[in-house]
Parts: C-alpha cells; sequence; structure tokens
C-alpha cells in the first residue's frame, strides 16, 4: 500500500499498485483448490471400460465410391503421358467407383442402377425403409483443384440417381510438416 507523506516540493500522482487484493484472491483460490482436489480424487471410482468383441457386419452397406478431378490445361486426363496434374480450369473428370471414367449422363444411369439393384435385393422400397442402415451412402473423394461446378455436378447427379447421403473423404494432413 503506498502512502503519500507530503512535504517535499510538486505534487506527483502515485503510481504503485494495491496489490493486497490481489494476495487474498489468490490465497482464497489456494484454499479452494487445496480443498477440493482431495475430495474430486476420492469420489472418482475405477472406471469399468466395455469390452466389445470386434465382428464383421453380416449387412454391410455397399457405398458408392466417386473419384473427382479434371484434366490438366492441356486436357490431358489422369494416367496419360505428360498429364500435369488437375487444373481448374480443365474439364470434369468423374471416376465410378475409383476407377471406371463416366460422363454426366452415365453416372447417373449407373448410380440409379446400382441403388435400384440394393433395394430390389433388400426386398423393396419398404423393407429398406425399415432398416436406414442398408441405404448406401455416396462417398465424394475430391481434387484438391477440382473447381466445385465438378463436384457440386456429381453432388446432383448422385442424388437426383436416389442416394439421399452424399459424404466426402478427405486426406488428413500431417501437423508435423
Amino acid at each position: 500500500m503506498a502512502i503519500s507523506m507530503g512535504g517535499g516540493g510538486q505534487e506527483t500522482p502515485m503510481s504503485d499498485i494495491n496489490t493486497t487484493p490481489l494476495v487474498d484472491v489468490m490465497l482464497v483460490l489456494l484454499i479452494i483448490f487445496l480443498i477440493a482436489v482431495p475430495v474430486a480424487i476420492q469420489t472418482i471410482e475405477r472406471l469399468q471400460i466395455p469390452v466389445f468383441v470386434s465382428a464383421e457386419s453380416k449387412d454391410k452397406v455397399e457405398n458408392l465410391l466417386l473419384t473427382v478431378t479434371t484434366t490438366d490445361d492441356a486436357g490431358r486426363s489422369a494416367g496419360e503421358p505428360g498429364y500435369q496434374g488437375a487444373s481448374r480450369s480443365g474439364e470434369c473428370r468423374v471416376y465410378f467407383n475409383n476407377i471406371t471414367p463416366v460422363g454426366s449422363q452415365e453416372l447417373y444411369d449407373r448410380a440409379f442402377e446400382r441403388l435400384d439393384n440394393i433395394v430390389q435385393r433388400e426386398g423393396g422400397v419398404e423393407a429398406i425403409m425399415q432398416n436406414p442402415e442398408l441405404i448406401p451412402q455416396v462417398h465424394i473423394r475430391g481434387d484438391v483443384n477440382a473447381p466445385w461446378r465438378c463436384v457440386a455436378g456429381t453432388i446432383f447427379n448422385v442424388q437426383a440417381a436416389g442416394y439421399p447421403t452424399v459424404g466426402f473423404i478427405s486426406n488428413p494432413v500431417d501437423p508435423n510438416g
């Protein structure tokens, strides 16, 4: 605590900080933690973590995998000699099940036929609606340089074919470089 005693010349403003309230608050917090920590530690029981046997699912969903990319600036597709990588100004390329290149109409036709086969195999629309786990999903892996118009067109076609759920697959980035 700073006290001015007056007397010696000009008056100057006091610039000392009163630390007494800070020390009081810190002591109160210290006492609270000294009391609370042992109580908290004693009341926590050992956790019983359930152990489940991993088994392969018999009703495995047949998800549709699509890869979306573009041609390079010279119009070459992936796998062709001299391919420079996807370009934002290139033509859209969609690969059905990550292998077969398909156009827009062919993507719709194949996706519709595939979904229809799965629904018929499961016993029709009513049967598959009873167990939504059986409804396949679409997983899209988009190239970093693929423009949104390519990805959006792919989403539109598979949803028009009847797939209700569309998700994206990404490659995790290593935080360590």
